[in-house]
């Protein structure tokens, strides 16, 4: 089995912060998490030395040939969301996922996957501060401005700058399953999945009056207790809140709803002792909070396109690749 080929686009004026996402996942060695390393490639979409936003440069070896092999493409960004990207980076774009590559845009790099046509009738998301000007640009793109990334198979687009590392994280999962993608979070100190879409993140007015830390007391004493039946009435209760204002906390603070967060926090639990431990599969989905196999295996369904069983004989870790 070849090693995947990851080739990631640099350009003039690229921010240092977003070149940093794919390279912090994707360009180091994991051999101590029992993954095989990729082939990693930084190219430059314009040769020669590359400004940074940072106010320094940065030279390439590889320049936008490499898309012709690679497994798949990220462009981590781009300088400017009313400037057209250049011709020759569009038609790489087009060929390498005519050819087979996933393309990945992250942030404003959503901008110039854009431009391909890839996203055509298709979902997708962006920084929100910048969704206004993505719909007057792109009308045929169906954007989903909540999501903090969103898969489409072939094409995966991210919103604004952390959001990226939700990206890359996600396709890390999808590769080598949610324990060995959570253990890398954990090194990375970041969160292994963040609930809840970018519409947590929108300016809004701040308001202080300490229901903020009940409302996380209460999401960190849900994740400690996902086997439990809970309500929107018992969660209020548990944060001292009404459940009017319990249900819009909730949703300032998470971005979807309880019952979504709720289904989401249940799966990465599963998904994590299929992996790790020797449980039946119906005992899994009690641990976790289901009310039977079958209610998980929908979830599994709908939300991964997998079964439990299917998911673990995938992604179950041998004893010595634990660390």
């Amino acid at each position: 089995m070849h090693a995947q080929k990851i080739a990631v686009v640099a350009f003039d004026g690229i921010s240092p912060y977003h070149l940093s996402l794919p390279c912090l996942v994707f360009g180091n060695h994991r051999a101590d998490l029992g993954v095989p390393p990729y082939e990693f490639m930084v190219c430059s979409a314009e040769g020669g030395k590359l400004r940074t936003s940072g106010g320094f440069t940065i030279e390439t070896v590889h320049d936008l040939g490499v898309l012709s092999s690679a497994d798949i493409v990220i462009v981590p960004s781009w300088r400017n969301p009313h400037e057209p990207a250049p011709i020759s980076l569009i038609e790489a774009l087009r060929a390498a996922h005519a050819r087979g590559a996933q393309v990945v845009g992250l942030c404003l790099g959503v901008f110039v996957v854009a431009e391909t046509g890839l996203l055509d009738g298709r979902r997708a998301t962006t920084h929100w501060l910048w969704t206004r000007l993505f719909t007057e640009r792109f009308s045929n793109v169906r954007l989903e401005v909540d999501k903090l990334y969103i898969d489409e198979g072939d094409v995966l687009t991210s919103a604004g700058n952390a959001a990226g590392m939700d990206c890359c994280l996600h396709l890390f999962r999808k590769h080598h399953g949610a324990d060995v993608a959570n253990r890398l979070a954990r090194r990375l100190v970041v969160q292994p999945h963040r609930p809840g879409g970018q519409a947590q993140f929108i300016e809004r007015p701040l308001q202080h009056d300490g229901a903020g830390d009940r409302m996380s007391i209460t999401l960190a004493w849900v994740r400690a207790n996902l086997n439990t039946p809970h309500t929107i009435r018992s969660l209020a209760d548990h944060a001292r809140l009404g459940e009017r204002t319990f249900s819009r906390r909730f949703q300032q603070l998470t971005g979807t709803s309880v019952k979504r967060w709720l289904t989401e926090e249940r799966l990465l639990l599963a998904q994590c002792l299929l992996e790790s431990s020797n449980k039946p599969i119906n005992d899994i989905a009690h641990t976790v909070g289901f009310t039977d196999s079958l209610s998980m295996r929908q979830q599994f369904a709908a939300k991964l396109h997998t079964t439990p069983s299917m998911y673990r004989k995938v992604f179950r870790m041998s004893e010595g690749n634990r660390v």
